[in-house]
């Protein structure tokens, strides 16, 4: 079987030889056809990915077609296109009892903590298939980036008319914008980028573009009738960007973080205090989360054409993945696609 391991950091090794997975009981074996590149296997390749161990296969945003099968309470069957939901839980603990499968205290993330999906064929518990039918496998790959930051939104609450900050325009933060403009309520880009803020006002329809290099507090004020937003998302996975995150958040409001940052974070109290702050963290998703999403998508309201900018076969990944780490090339969301 051909695949992709990531040996050790900024070490991938294409091979042809892998093991056949092994379909256990109420298991599925799912011929992979899509596999999204995200921010977690940037991080590995590079060595700052937490909970994370080499040799790894990666690879969690993942589509394909089920090629066995045994009888099932959902009815999948042979042939059949889904989407995997990658964490994997106990459904034991008290954070599964609780329905928070998605922070399991045993969580295990495919491609994070075990091997993942950039290979041809994997072994999947059902309960974590989802039948696809009437979207594409693009679109079938891409549930999963989107049910992050359509979890952050829910777990957030926010409310139509309340206005949302998310801060960081990668592929998390754009699916936190469009989610957000998706419950009514008014959303402010921030980033680095002027491209990229370009993109999130054009794709999820941000209200206002903040350049966090340029004055971003008065840019801010002056965009939102001199207050402050009620909920604040930052999806950028930098310890410097969460730690100022705390100054944009309104009195009484929220801060979300959805990025994860092998670091720690640090805070002023009184101020937090003075503000009666909510700090949350957003990690993965759950089942509902990928339905939302699927629903969604289903009804047009997500471009998953222009979410994906950049494409390559399994054999040609290797020789362009170094490029897509690089600003100019201006990756959006990097496609892997398999026979």
């Amino acid at each position: 079987m051909k695949g992709i391991v990531c040996e050790t950091v900024e070490s991938f090794r294409y091979r042809a030889d892998l093991p056949e997975p092994e379909m256990g009981p109420g298991e599925a074996i799912v011929g992979i056809r899509r596999i999204g590149i995200c921010g977690t296997d940037l991080h590995a390749y590079k060595g700052n990915q937490p909970f994370f161990e080499y040799p790894r296969i990666l690879g969690h945003e993942l589509a394909g077609v089920i090629e066995r099968i045994s009888p099932n309470a959902a009815g999948l069957q042979a042939g059949d296109q889904v989407g995997i939901v990658p964490y994997l839980h106990c459904g034991s603990c008290i954070a599964c009892r609780n329905g928070k499968t998605n922070c399991c205290t045993s969580m295990k993330v495919l491609g994070v903590h075990v091997d993942g999906g950039m290979r041809e064929r994997i072994a999947v518990p059902v309960t974590h298939l989802i039948r696809t039918e009437g979207l594409s496998l693009d679109e079938a790959a891409m549930l999963e980036p989107l049910a992050i930051g359509a979890h952050a939104v829910r777990r957030s609450d926010i409310r139509p008319g309340e206005t949302a900050l998310v801060i960081g325009g990668g592929p998390i933060g754009l699916g936190v914008m469009a989610f957000a403009k998706h419950r009514g309520a008014k959303v402010i880009a921030m980033d680095l980028n002027e491209e990229r803020l370009e993109f999130c006002r054009s794709w999820a329809g941000a209200d206002l573009k903040v350049n966090a290099a340029e004055d971003p507090m008065g840019t801010l004020l002056a965009g939102n009738g001199s207050e402050l937003p009620s909920v604040v998302f930052d999806a950028t996975g930098s310890a410097r960007s969460m730690a100022q995150a705390f100054d944009y958040v309104s009195h009484g409001g929220k801060l979300v973080y959805v990025g994860l940052v092998k670091a720690d974070i640090t805070f002023h109290d009184p101020d937090f205090h003075k503000k009666e702050m909510t700090l949350m963290g957003s990690r993965n998703a759950v089942r509902e989360d990928f339905e939302n999403v699927m629903a969604l998508v289903r009804a047009g309201g997500v471009d998953i054409n222009r979410y994906i900018t950049h494409r390559a076969t399994l054999d040609q990944m290797i020789g362009r993945f170094a490029d897509w780490l690089m600003p100019e090339s201006k990756v959006i969301k990097a496609m892997v696609e398999l026979a």
